[in-house]
């Protein structure tokens, strides 16, 4: 059984996310205004369903899916893309892929300890987050 990613999780750090979004071509004044924010992250998992929402005071973002069914989706409020997204695990760490007009393009999540570890990822750059449980 996957570890449960159930709770509510602030960020405690966030490093190389101004070249993951150069990498996802945002523009300039919303990378600085993003890149002073912090997040909280609404995690709701039932076994392999999951209802995500990443908030902060700038812009929210709402993905939800299930583990093994590829689906469309709209990075609105993000890089305002379409990809066809796809989560699947690898043990206990969520592995997303993006495929769309950005190489590269995804995410992996998975807990150690009491943080959650994201890592974004588009073309070349890599970014790694870090959340603690609320």
């Amino acid at each position: 059984m996957s570890k449960d990613q159930s709770g509510t999780w602030e960020m405690e750090s966030n490093d190389n996310f101004d070249g993951y979004m150069k990498a996802l071509d945002i523009d300039f004044a919303t990378r600085k205004i993003a890149q002073h924010l912090t997040q909280t992250k609404i995690i709701e998992q039932d076994g392999d369903i999951f209802k995500t929402k990443t908030n902060s005071t700038f812009r929210n973002y709402e993905v939800n899916f299930t583990v093994g069914e590829e689906f469309d989706e709209h990075t609105k409020g993000l890089d305002n893309r379409q990809v066809k997204t796809l989560v699947t695990w690898d043990g206990n760490v969520l592995v997303c892929v993006q495929k769309g007009e950005k190489k590269n393009r995804g995410w992996k999540q998975w807990i150690e300890g009491d943080k959650l570890h994201l890592e974004l990822t588009c073309e070349d750059q890599v970014c790694h987050q870090v959340f603690k449980k609320k």
